[in-house]
């Protein structure tokens, strides 16, 4: 099926239209999920802790607010892109971690991570082609 076409199969198919089983485009899920000024940057941080507490999140996130950390795991977690664990202690503790789906993730941020590095002067120049 689909998810498992090679590179070469997919740019030999792209051009005739590769729609999912509903007929939509199939990068069209993950783009919506990704939506919004955090969610990229806090997937990030997952991808730098295993797991990591809302505290160490909005420490390493400057600017972000808590109500819009909290609303932004709250819509990871619904996703399926991240778990949030709940230990019964005192003082409470939470943790969050990715999910397998959201693991998945990692080879295509390190693909996006290697066509930021080459387009990094064009886009911030402003100039991209």
């Amino acid at each position: 099926m689909a998810e498992y076409m090679s590179y070469e199969e997919y740019l030999a198919n792209v051009k005739k239209g590769i729609l999912t089983d509903r007929g939509n485009c199939p990068v069209t899920p993950l783009l919506t999920m990704l939506r919004g000024k955090w969610k990229t940057q806090v997937l990030y941080e997952f991808c730098v802790h295993d797991r990591v507490r809302f505290c160490q999140l909005k420490k390493d996130l400057p600017g972000i607010t808590n109500t819009m950390l909290s609303t932004t795991l709250r819509e990871l977690e619904s996703d399926g892109l991240i778990f949030r664990e709940q230990f019964n202690e005192i003082p409470p503790r939470v943790e969050y971690g990715f999910t397998e789906m959201g693991r998945d993730l990692l080879p295509v941020f390190y693909e996006i991570m290697r066509w930021g590095f080459k387009h990094e002067n064009e886009v911030l120049a402003g100039s991209v082609d």
